[in-house]
């Protein structure tokens, strides 16, 4: 499942600060070789370059606002 942007998604990486957290995608990138990573912002940083594997999408209930 591919992302836009103001998507928002749960990040599922156990080396990130932000495991677990839900935030919203504000970029897409492509590499060369057609690999997309995303920048996703969370209420205390942002992530960059995180691969589609490690996102989920968030349910409608795990919006924070």
């Amino acid at each position: 499942m591919s992302f836009e942007e103001d998507d928002r998604v749960v990040l599922n990486d156990e080396h990130s600060e932000f495991d677990g957290e839900t935030g919203t995608v504000t970029q897409t990138m492509e590499s060369m070789f057609g690999d997309v990573t995303y920048t996703v912002s969370f209420e205390d940083g942002q992530e960059t370059g995180v691969p589609e594997d490690d996102l989920e999408a968030a349910d409608e209930d795990d919006d924070e606002e």
